[in-house]
């Protein structure tokens, strides 16, 4: 159990690149951590809690949240990080790559995410923030992207729809927008091509996104807010 008081943090996509950063990050706030991903460890932290499952799965969501009210006893902040990204041209996507971005982008925010929100309403606050892709609000022929701009876009807009709809009640919805960030998911081989894409001209490192995130977690009077870490790609070029 928890420190009385002590924050939890739920953190899905949490074994790699950017989840394990916010792992360490929100440790270092003082929270304690429920992380979920397909495969992960155990920790060795008492105040992190590993479980195991596809996010896709609404009982990987009950699970997870089940934890976290068991080993700590509420849930304060859920980071929808969980995502995948393929660039195809529109026609080469197939009916399994739709099942996969809508069942990993959408279905498991929105399964988690109806899990978290009653407890937070019970406490009065809680905040949910999903990370996006800056893909969403500026596309880009050469790297063609459609339905993670399907999916994704969907996830910009219900942060806002979230905002308003628990704005009154202490729950705080925003959302993270990347642009072409190193993580171990992109290939190495890939960086100069990404980095050309770029008004910055070079890409981000998972811990440009971290700070972002915890930003957004001191920022009491901020919800609704698409906050763009991408080296000015949401602006133009």
């Amino acid at each position: 159990m928890s420190v009385q008081g002590q924050k939890v943090a739920v953190i899905t996509g949490a074994s790699g690149g950017i989840g394990t950063g916010l792992v360490a990050a929100y440790r270092t706030l003082g929270f304690a951590v429920v992380a979920t991903s397909r495969t992960i460890p155990s920790s060795d932290d008492d105040d992190v809690v590993t479980v195991s499952g596809d996010i896709v799965d609404p009982a990987t969501a009950e699970r997870v949240i089940d934890a976290g009210l068991e080993r700590f006893g509420r849930i304060d902040t859920l980071v929808n990080n969980a995502g995948v990204f393929a660039s195809k041209p529109f026609t080469d996507y197939t009916g399994d790559d739709f099942a996969l971005f809508t069942g990993v982008n959408l279905a498991g925010f929105f399964h988690i995410t109806q899990c978290a929100v009653p407890h937070m309403l019970t406490q009065g606050a809680g905040h949910i923030v999903t990370i996006t892709t800056s893909l969403v609000d500026h596309a880009d022929s050469r790297l063609p992207s459609a339905l993670a701009s399907l999916t994704k876009g969907g996830l910009q807009s219900v942060t806002k729809s979230l905002a308003i709809e628990y704005a009154t009640r202490g729950i705080r919805a925003n959302a993270v927008s990347p642009g072409h960030i190193k993580t171990p998911l992109t290939s190495e081989e890939s960086y100069g091509m990404l980095a050309g894409l770029v008004p910055a001209g070079r890409m981000g490192e998972v811990g440009d996104i971290v700070d972002a995130v915890i930003y957004l977690e001191g920022a009491p009077f901020v919800t609704g807010e698409i906050l763009h870490v991408d080296g000015g790609q949401s602006a133009g070029r």
